[in-house]
């Protein structure tokens, strides 16, 4: 600077041309200096060069498939596909050679193989990687009459089931319903078919519960058993039994005697084969039998016949 506080020389005399002028001739933090040199070394770039080409066409595209499928979807044809085809993946899986084609199924005794698929939910629309074995066997067990299911995969196109079936012990009817009950009573089974017509008949509340007396009473009626066609639990109390169509009323207290008996009455008199619908057998001193109609207007009308010698 000279005496009157100017710049002896011009103010870009110090540096080179478009080396900065004043700014060259100060020094600046190293930090300043990098950030300026990168300002002026870096070019300028149109938006439209740093946008991949097609990226707009890209996102209408995505944009309106988005919006098909959600109407897809929401207007419940998708549900209809699935329903008709099975899901993507599984259908995915298909193609590529993974589809269910065999399910072996073990431990089977009173259900149908198509009981067992249908209640897995395994069809020709399930894939072997996308079967879901933890559903599929809460489902079996959901099901009464099986007590216990595993599920396994065997790749490529194979699901093996291991199942146990809860054995079923007897009928039990109650309000006009039929049920299939294992041998503790438990409900495993509606009757649908002929497949259980042979097991022995409850009847009435609580007899489910009850099905061992009933068992031992059949025991105990020795030749008799085989004709005893059901038991009706009465009261909750006592037994009775329905033998050839004629009822057998027990007592509460030792029915196993009383059923005894019966068999003495049946060996010597042929009680059962007499026009009769029900023996009563709950007092321990006697014997009360009910004819049948037919039998007791019979019965009624002979007594009104006067004997013969005798004045009218």
């Amino acid at each position: 600077m000279d005496g009157g506080g100017r710049f002896s020389q011009p103010l870009n005399a110090a540096g080179t041309p478009g080396s900065g002028g004043f700014l060259a001739g100060l020094r600046l933090p190293r930090i300043l200096r990098r950030f300026s040199s990168a300002r002026r070394l870096r070019p300028a770039v149109p938006i439209e060069a740093r946008v991949p080409r097609l990226a707009g066409t890209a996102l209408v595209a995505g944009l309106a498939g988005t919006v098909a499928l959600t109407g897809f979807v929401m207007s419940g044809r998708f549900d209809a596909f699935v329903a008709e085809n099975g899901r993507p993946l599984d259908i995915l899986a298909r193609i590529a050679g993974f589809g269910v084609e065999r399910v072996t199924i073990t431990g089977l005794s009173r259900m149908y193989e198509r009981e067992v698929l249908s209640t897995a939910g395994i069809d020709w629309r399930s894939s072997v990687p996308f079967l879901d074995v933890d559903g599929v066997r809460d489902r079996l067990l959901a099901e009464k009459l099986i007590a216990s299911a595993s599920v396994r995969k065997l790749y490529p196109n194979e699901i093996v089931i291991n199942q146990v079936e809860r054995e079923p012990a007897a009928l039990w009817q109650q309000n006009g319903e039929i049920q299939v009950i294992a041998a503790d009573g438990k409900v495993i089974d509606d009757l649908r078919d002929e497949r259980y017509v042979n097991l022995p008949l409850v009847v009435g509340a609580g007899a489910n519960e009850r099905l061992k007396e009933y068992l031992d009473l059949i025991e105990a009626a020795g030749p008799l058993g085989s004709r005893i066609r059901a038991g009706t639990y009465v009261s909750g109390r006592r037994w009775t039994l329905k033998l050839d169509g004629v009822d057998i009323r027990l007592p509460e207290a030792d029915p196993a005697e009383a059923l005894a008996r019966l068999v003495r009455l049946e060996r010597d008199s042929r009680i059962l084969e007499k026009d009769i619908i029900a023996v009563d057998l709950r007092m321990a001193d006697r014997v009360v039998v009910r004819l049948t109609e037919e039998a007791a207007a019979a019965r009624a009308e002979s007594r009104k016949k006067p004997k013969k010698g005798t004045a009218t």
